[in-house]
């Protein structure tokens, strides 16, 4: 029985150290890591170990053991949590929404602005704020908009209830990074049909996901290889979360989803002529759109509300929105989202300020306080978030 035992685990140990150093190989014929990009070697470790648990994730996916989502939720909580001793950390609920709330432990004279956010311990602290996290349904088992629905609800909740946190209503802010990024756009957006609520203060945009049309801007050109988020992999889990087959992705990236007409009418919001030139490469390329393919559209043609593309909503939407924050990152396939919503938001009179880390890439803000794996550019992205919000 030992010796099947041994004979297992050797099994099993050889398997993951071939799935290792096919990752590697993965790594370097496929990964771009732009001059800009400071510590390159690092970074080279991270994305391999991400591309590693990724790998697993999808090899037990095929075998119908856990799904991807599954797995990398369980490597999550595996994780140690760093605890702030001056912050205080609530988990409780709005309803049926789990939240958790960071307060700094001192006691503030002054009424505290509010803010959710990934870096809810960071933000208590170096802005006496009190910072709410949302703890929305995730996939495998919860698809939109469930989400969204979950930031919503939590939000009208917070929002009525503000005297009994000791939040003054007048500096309430909505923040968001990445695909959180996306669902403050879409509560925001929301928000403006509710008038008795108190007035969102600021909306604060951390590289948020804004278009889910145009994959052929130049940030998707430039960096649709670089780690962490590859254009691939963005496809992939927003295919997911959205209920779109995994085969219909090339025609999104292709833009074989996109009808003429349609073309027509949003390109003023979507095309890359909105990006500043000084962010084309000599290697970007104009929109060339697939032949197109009226399956694959018929099978994603929601991208086109402003539920998932929170880009597409109306001026009069727009213009009710509140002042804007925005932080992106050059080495980033969703930098352009960003940009094309400055110029959406500024041409309809609301106030922008922009923030870009030139040497930066998708996910850095989270890695500030990873010691050995932090990057410059890490404390540069989290530094300007509370230098905004101490100063609004």
């Amino acid at each position: 029985m030992a010796v099947l035992w041994l004979v297992l685990l050797a099994g099993v140990s050889t398997f993951l150290l071939g799935v290792f150093v096919w990752v590697i190989i993965q790594h370097f014929l496929t990964v771009e890591i732009p001059s800009t990009l400071k510590h390159p070697t690092k970074l080279r470790f991270l994305h391999c170990m991400f591309l590693y648990l990724l790998t697993l994730g999808n090899i037990l996916e095929k075998l119908r053991i856990c799904t991807v989502p599954r797995f990398f939720q369980f490597v999550q909580g595996l994780m140690l949590i760093k605890k702030d001793p001056n912050v205080l950390v609530t988990d409780t609920h709005f309803g049926t929404v789990p939240v958790r709330l960071f307060k700094p432990k001192e006691v503030s004279l002054k009424l505290r602005r509010d803010t959710y956010h990934g870096l809810g311990s960071f933000l208590a602290h170096e802005t006496d704020s009190l910072v709410l996290l949302v703890g929305y349904r995730k996939l495998p088992e919860y698809h939109h908009p469930v989400l969204v629905n979950d930031c919503l609800n939590a939000t009208i909740y917070f929002l009525k209830n503000l005297e009994i946190f000791g939040v003054d209503s007048s500096q309430v802010v909505l923040c968001g990074d990445s695909l959180g990024g996306w669902a403050v756009a879409i509560v925001s957006q929301v928000l403006t049909s509710i008038p008795t609520l108190p007035r969102i203060q600021t909306q604060v945009l951390i590289c948020p996901i804004l278009n889910l049309i145009n994959f052929q801007l130049p940030s998707y050109q430039q960096s649709k290889n670089v780690p962490f988020l590859t254009r691939d992999i963005l496809l992939m889990f927003m295919c997911k979360y959205l209920a779109i087959d995994l085969s219909w992705t090339d025609a999104m990236s292709t833009g074989a989803i996109i009808p003429l007409v349609k073309w027509k009418k949003y390109r003023k919001w979507l095309s890359y002529e909105n990006i500043p030139r000084r962010f084309w490469s000599q290697d970007t390329q104009p929109e060339v759109l697939g032949p197109f393919n009226e399956a694959a559209y018929l099978e994603t043609k929601h991208v086109w509300s402003a539920e998932i593309s929170p880009i597409l909503a109306d001026d009069r939407i727009i213009a009710q929105l509140p002042k804007t924050f925005l932080l992106t990152y050059e080495n980033d396939v969703l930098r352009d989202d960003a940009l094309l919503y400055k110029k959406r938001l500024e041409d309809q009179g609301i106030p922008v300020s922009w923030y870009h880390v030139e040497d930066g890439f998708h996910g850095c803000i989270n890695l500030f306080d990873s010691q050995l794996f932090s990057f410059p550019c890490s404390m540069k992205a989290a530094n300007a978030l509370v230098s905004f919000i101490k100063d609004m």
